[in-house]
């Protein structure tokens, strides 16, 4: 092949692509009705799906999902007409499923379900994640970056757990789900997140979780990279989305690097760092309506909707809808 005849072809895959991800990025709910019977927070990493499963998932007509984003302002309103739905907005996957376990226990009714991009069934038995679709993490760095693009599982190993001091490697915050997946698939094995594991006094000093002012780094922000040595575990879903506008442009100068000779392109299921993301429910809700048929099983309205999970740069999950056992 010609070099003009691959210049063509490279023209046509990105013109392609960004027809794929062609759309207007959203934010907390919008339109009509303002309070939805299904409400939820939490990850950032699915925040940008699950507003578009948001518009374009319906009962009778009416739309049921509100998800409300990990950043924005302070607090969030859930549900009209009850003081106790003002909350402080949760910003993470922690942070969502804390607060669905606390709207859980007072029994107000303010939250019916959490966004979750890691799996943490096994601490939380009184939920269910439920697996909608596939990400797939890598590392960004800028694109002046003096951080090699392509790096062995190996060497970002080394990076991280500070055997390798040329770069300074960044993480996003405790309570993270994109973090703890990174955490349990690059550091030694035994390795438990905690809020001291990174940062000038934690176990691996080199790397911070909190940016030039000391506040905590958000999960897929691409500008936290403001030294040509940083790197930044990210999301390609959410990348893609950001630079195709399907989510707010937070990438800024940052590109995404190849791990183990592993192109990070869209649904590349062969990622080093693939992972399933979840929206997790109360457990004694499986079978009740409209829980039940919004996200459990294969023919729930969200497993239903894989135009949408794709258009967002994410797979389906095989196992969409099974909850996790």
């Amino acid at each position: 092949m010609s070099k003009k005849q691959r210049l063509i072809v490279v023209a046509s895959a990105a013109l392609a692509l960004a027809g794929v991800f062609a759309g207007t990025a959203q934010a907390d709910p919008t339109g009509a009705p303002t309070y939805r019977e299904l409400a939820g927070t939490g990850s950032d990493t699915t925040q940008t799906v699950l507003n578009g499963l948001s518009e374009a998932i319906t009962i009778n007509g009416t739309k049921v999902l509100g998800s409300y984003d990990a950043r924005g302002s302070a607090q969030i309103t859930t549900k009209d007409a009850n003081p106790a739905c003002t909350i402080n907005r949760p910003e993470n996957s922690a942070g969502g499923v804390t607060a669905l376990k606390a709207s859980v226990a007072a029994n107000n009714g303010c939250l019916q379900f959490a966004r979750s991009s890691s799996n943490s069934a096994a601490a939380n038995t009184d939920l269910k994640f439920i697996p909608f679709a596939i990400d797939a993490l890598t590392y960004a760095v800028r694109s002046d970056s003096a951080v090699p693009k392509k790096l062995t599982k190996a060497q970002l190993t080394a990076i991280y757990t500070c055997a390798n001091t040329a770069f300074k490697p960044l993480a996003p915050q405790f309570g993270s789900g994109t973090r703890s997946f990174f955490v349990r698939s690059i550091m030694p094995a035994g390795t438990v997140d905690s809020a001291n594991l990174f940062g000038p006094t934690g176990q691996y000093a080199c790397v911070n979780d909190k940016d030039a002012a000391n506040e905590p780094i958000q999960e897929h922000v691409g500008t936290y990279l403001t030294d040509t040595r940083h790197l930044l575990p990210y999301s390609i879903a959410v990348y893609n989305s950001q630079v195709y506008g399907n989510a707010p442009a937070a990438q800024g100068k940052a590109v995404l690097g190849t791990v183990d000779n592993i192109q990070p392109t869209n649904l590349n299921t062969s990622s080093v760092f693939k992972r399933d993301v979840y929206n997790v429910i109360p457990a004694d809700k499986l079978e009740v309506a409209p829980f039940s048929t919004v996200f459990v099983g294969a023919n729930s309205a969200v497993c239903q909707r894989g135009d949408v999970i794709t258009r967002y740069g994410f797979g389906i999950a095989p196992n969409c809808g099974v909850p996790v056992q």
